[in-house]
């Protein structure tokens, strides 16, 4: 008997069993973590209290208890049920809360993150505990979280969706329809965590929800892009007196940027690379009818008619340059003439005498302000910071000029004198600082007021279509420094209205000559 070969062969038939039973076995540990229709459930973020989470299959209910200080800010803590997955979807749920709660911001959430890190991008639908429901994201990681609140309060039925870049909440009432909200723009990559959670707002309390009815549907794919173009545009006016958001044209096609006629009779709106006056009827409706202009000028959405009426300024391509710059025309369109040299130039605005054109121009890779005169010259640079400028709008006494930039980090509204920000920008004065990203600052003609659009925090540039909000202050004086609102008071800035809208919503000064209104475009999604 050959010992060796009889030894070695026992000991191969021992590691092949070994090796086939431990595959089940490592199978089984890989997955000891599985509940119901998701992979695992784990703590996000620091949780000093543990709380554990089951699968009723009899009643198809999830119990899940869990602490975390809160699901807000930079950062979140709560515990999480999830699986991974790729594509769109819509992750639904019933939900409610076992016992009474002294924290009333307790949360029970449906979510989808980029990754299980606190800090991670994610949108979620949330639950509080004193019924507040909102759609929750934080668009890049380690931004401030924003929201879109629902008018349904205490809901029990709750629906998160993922189209594209684009999240949708709705919500509903036993036997009610689910509400929908506006989507907010998230863009995330690869695969998602998609799931269920808690979060007791006090780490030291352990809190529990219960998710029954968990259902996650695959819908079509989109294409995930954050500035979709497949939208339904609705023009809109806010009314400053009564506050309130009138739809004075809608149609399944994107327009933008509306302004107003120095009459008040009109406003002019872009679509198609083509500028169209929208006059208003006799019961204050607007059909557009197309400008003549030659359609060999590809229009962006940059342009505003002079003062007095008489001229138009607008930004475009045209061939042979491969490039926007700044023209003016007359009124009607005709007869244009280009303004400036260079290329990229994008016009923004007006001097109120109706001298000088406002322009954004890229020199050398740096984006910074200049100005022109409206019957043609040599551009004067006016601004010289290493940050992006944008957005240049002149105060109605033609002093100082205010723009949009990241100069001091995120997206602020700053403005400097109109004759130039002199040297190194010393005389330029920052308006807005909050951690809301503020583009398109407008001046009102009378003088009294700013309005401009308002990103979620972490938004890098206007380029985009999420929850937008419209917010106004006080024109800062003319004559003394202009102060920064209280950062800690919510009421500083307020929100005029939120939507979903952002690049082509209110790009160029859009109040009418009454300073009692002001024009804007929101968005619908088209599946």
């Amino acid at each position: 008997m050959n010992f060796s070969y009889e030894f070695n062969r026992r000991w191969l038939f021992v590691a092949l069993l070994l090796l086939l039973c431990g595959a089940p076995l490592a199978e089984a540990q890989q997955n000891k973590n599985s509940i119901g229709i998701f992979e695992a459930h784990s703590d996000v973020g620091d949780n000093p209290r543990k709380g554990p989470a089951s699968y009723d299959a009899a009643r198809r209910e999830y119990r899940i208890t869990g602490g975390g200080a809160n699901m807000w800010g930079q950062a979140d803590a709560f515990r999480f049920v999830w699986k991974r997955m790729t594509g769109n979807f819509a992750i639904t749920a019933d939900v409610h809360f076992i016992g009474k709660s002294a924290e009333d911001h307790r949360k029970a959430v449906l979510a989808v993150r980029q990754s299980l890190a606190p800090n991670s991008a994610y949108a979620d639908v949330a639950l509080h505990g004193d019924g507040l429901t909102a759609l929750q994201f934080r668009p890049i990681p380690g931004a401030e979280t924003s929201e879109v609140r629902s008018t349904v309060n205490a809901p029990v039925r709750i629906r998160l969706e993922r189209r594209g870049a684009q999240f949708l909440m709705s919500v509903g009432k036993p036997g009610q329809p689910l509400e929908s909200s506006i989507p907010a723009t998230v863009s995330l990559d690869g695969r998602v965590y998609v799931g269920i959670g808690i979060c007791s707002h006090d780490a030291q309390v352990l809190e529990t929800a219960v998710f029954s009815n968990v259902s996650i549907d695959e819908l079509p794919a989109t294409e995930s892009h954050p500035n979709p173009e497949n939208v339904r545009s609705k023009i809109s006016v806010y009314d400053t007196d009564s506050k309130r958001v009138q739809v004075v044209y809608s149609a399944d096609k994107l327009w933008e940027a509306p302004n107003w006629s120095a009459d008040g009779k009109y406003l002019l709106v872009n679509s198609g690379g083509e500028i169209y006056p929208f006059p208003f009827d006799e019961k204050g409706e607007v059909h557009p009818e197309k400008l003549v202009l030659d359609k060999a000028y590809d229009c962006n959405n940059d342009k505003a008619l002079s003062p007095d009426g008489k001229r138009l300024a607008f930004s475009a391509q045209h061939p042979p340059a491969k490039g926007s710059q700044v023209y003016v025309s007359n009124a009607d369109g005709t007869s244009p003439q280009t303004m400036t040299a260079n290329i990229p130039s994008y016009f923004h605005g007006w001097s109120p005498d109706g001298r000088w054109l406002a322009f954004v121009g890229e020199r050398g890779g740096n984006f910074d302000i200049y100005r022109v005169s409206s019957t043609g010259g040599k551009e004067q640079r006016l601004t010289s910071s290493s940050g992006f400028d944008d957005g240049p709008d002149y105060s109605p006494d033609g002093k100082w000029i205010y723009i949009n930039t990241d100069r001091s980090g995120g997206w602020d509204i700053w403005r400097f004198p109109a004759e130039g920000a002199g040297a190194n920008d010393a005389k330029a004065e920052r308006v807005t600082g909050d951690a809301g990203e503020d583009w398109f600052p407008h001046p009102s003609p009378d003088g009294k007021r700013l309005v401009f659009l308002t990103f979620p925090p972490g938004t890098k540039g206007h380029d985009f279509k999420t929850a937008v909000q419209l917010r106004m202050i006080a024109l800062p004086s003319s004559d003394v420094p202009a102060q920064l609102p209280k950062s800690d008071d919510e009421a500083a800035i307020p929100v005029l209205t939120q939507f979903f809208g952002g690049q082509g919503s209110i790009n160029v000064n859009s109040w009418s000559p009454d300073s009692r209104k002001f024009a804007f475009v929101s968005y619908e999604l088209i599946p």
